[in-house]
């Protein structure tokens, strides 16, 4: 390579750095991501197409204004995939273990306990594939994003995914220092250093492992000290370039009681979420775990279960076992009959009607307003805006006249509920953008997270 190459190198990285931040360069930008200028236009290559498609769309215009710095006018960018650029299996390594292979981590599937899931056994959806191409990149290429964060409703599969990166890592990568446990473990082992066992030991364990996976990270809330602890962990295995995994039900932006240094360090990394599965997937769960009973289930059966019963994977598994309880013990034949009687209170539950006050509640967390506000005389935008989104998903949702509608939202008549429904209507023929908790984006889209709470309640 010539110095003027070089110097064009340079001055590539220089302008995208300069739009896209530092700190979000040197993460993303980094090692299996090369920038060269040719032809007029900017190339970003990547070396697995998960990075690639990760950059596109999510930097498409920070790069587009890196070209106009480079060449005034300019704003071509192109997207390659360069395998030659992934690392060799010599970089590819973990960092050393701290402690000898043979000891036993005590979240470790061990003895008597259920064997953990793995990547063959996840069901790929609509609703999941990024968060699994999340997860095997942790496999694949530890340490390039981190944190990785996983979101979603109970039963969507983040669970399994970590528990499937605990698995993959440790048939792989045999001695290295891999921690699997739940948010209730971490905090529990915290107290107990502070009792006596003693805070070196303790940050010694955490701070120096190879990979430090965290479940249920919505357990934290509430507990100052925990999270304190908490974020000085993090931001030790980000200075070390350890990877790091967490899970919780919900966002980042939505954990707004961690405060806002710990929150926008777990968000500063990769964030995946998971939806409820869609009954094609769940279809695919039911058959997958019938394979495993000793009773084989009808064709029909499943696909009836799939359409009537919610995406919940736990759930699903628990149907099926009850229905081959009940084959069992009445003698009678694993049909469709059966599981209509068999799980009549589940499908029930399943149907539940969505309530009025179901819609606030899932319209003020999206929106992070107070439960009271929708009820109140106050306007502006802050409120005006999920206002007459529940009014619009309440008439979409629920059977309540508009008088009804109105009246709940505090005590507005039947024109207020039709106006509501008309100015959604605009919102979303424009694409108009509301404001969230978390931030803008579009009507669409809010739309769609309000619904997966609904579903998740």
């Amino acid at each position: 390579m010539t110095n003027d190459d070089r110097d064009i190198d340079s001055a590539v990285r220089n302008a995208v750095a300069g739009e896209v931040g530092q700190e979000r360069f040197d993460l993303w930008f980094g090692d299996g991501v090369k920038l060269s200028w040719a032809d007029e236009s900017l190339l970003v290559s990547a070396a697995d197409q998960f990075t690639v498609d990760r950059l596109r769309n999510q930097f498409r215009g920070e790069l587009a204004a890196a070209c106009r710095r480079l060449a005034p006018g300019a704003a071509r960018v192109r997207f390659e995939l360069d395998p030659s650029l992934a690392p060799s299996v010599d970089q590819a390594l973990w960092l050393a273990p701290v402690r000898p292979p043979e000891a036993v981590e005590p979240s470790a599937p061990t003895g008597g306990c259920r064997r953990f899931a793995s990547f063959d056994d996840f069901v790929v959806g609509g609703a999941n594939r990024v968060a699994l191409a999340a997860a095997q990149m942790v496999v694949e290429r530890p340490g390039t994003v981190s944190p990785t964060f996983f979101h979603g409703p109970p039963g969507s599969g983040k669970t399994h995914l970590l528990e499937a990166i605990w698995t993959s890592v440790r048939r792989t990568a045999r001695g290295r220092h891999v921690l699997y446990l739940t948010a209730e473990q971490f905090t529990t082992s915290f107290l107990e250093a502070l009792r006596g066992s003693g805070l070196p030991s303790f940050r010694h364990k955490y701070r120096h492992v190879d990979l430090l996976l965290i479940d249920d990270v919505q357990f934290f809330i509430g507990k100052r000290a925990t999270l304190v602890e908490l974020q000085n962990t993090v931001e030790a295995l980000q200075r070390d370039g350890r990877q790091m995994v967490l899970a919780a039900d919900r966002s980042p932006a939505e954990l707004t009681q961690f405060g806002p240094v710990l929150a926008t360090r777990l968000a500063g990394g990769l964030v995946c979420e998971l939806e409820a599965a869609d009954r094609a997937t769940r279809l695919e769960i039911l058959r997958r775990r019938a394979q495993r009973l000793s009773s084989p289930v009808p064709d029909d059966v499943l696909a009836w279960m799939a359409e009537h019963l919610d995406g919940d994977a736990r759930k699903l598994s628990g149907a099926l076992h009850r229905l081959e309880v009940s084959h069992r013990a009445f003698h009678r034949p694993m049909d469709l009959e059966l599981a209509q009687t068999a799980l009549r209170d589940l499908v029930h539950g399943a149907r539940r009607g969505v309530q009025l006050p179901d819609i606030a509640r899932a319209v003020c967390d999206v929106f992070g307003v107070d439960p009271q506000s929708l009820q109140s005389p106050q306007k502006g935008r802050a409120l005006s805006q999920p206002r007459a989104l529940a009014m619009w998903l309440a008439r979409k949702h629920t059977r309540a006249a508009y008088s009804e509608i109105g009246a709940y939202f505090g005590r507005r008549s039947h024109s207020t509920v039709i106006s509501a429904q008309k100015q959604v209507g605009r919102w979303r023929d424009q694409q108009q953008p509301v404001h969230l908790a978390s931030g803008s984006c579009a009507v669409d889209e809010a739309i769609r997270r309000v619904e997966t709470q609904l579903r998740a309640g």
